[in-house]
């Protein structure tokens, strides 16, 4: 993709500590999610709440396995019946 092309350019994410990440494919969040997480830690996010939806699972599963590997992240679970049920993912930093 040329330099210039409008989709080349990085899309600047804001650090609420909550990403909705319906739009994206799960071949998309192997540098998302770590870096997202990083950013949020540098900030001093603690919790963060990743919102896949309930879907086929395929999203929760990628992000599942990329928290399970990450350095950053203390813990993680399913949200309650007040911050998305099985359709996001709660997490929590490292201090």
């Amino acid at each position: 993709m040329a330099p210039d092309h409008p989709e080349a350019a990085p899309v600047p994410l804001p650090i609420t500590g909550e990403l909705d990440l319906h739009t994206f494919r799960p071949q998309d969040l192997g540098e998302l999610i770590p870096a997202y997480l990083a950013e949020c830690a540098a900030r001093g996010r603690r919790e963060v709440r990743l919102v896949h939806g309930k879907g086929t699972g395929t999203l929760r599963t990628t992000i599942q396995a990329l928290l399970r590997r990450s350095p950053l992240v203390q813990s993680f679970r399913p949200g309650d019946e007040h911050s998305g049920s099985w359709g996001a993912t709660l997490v929590t930093l490292r201090r």
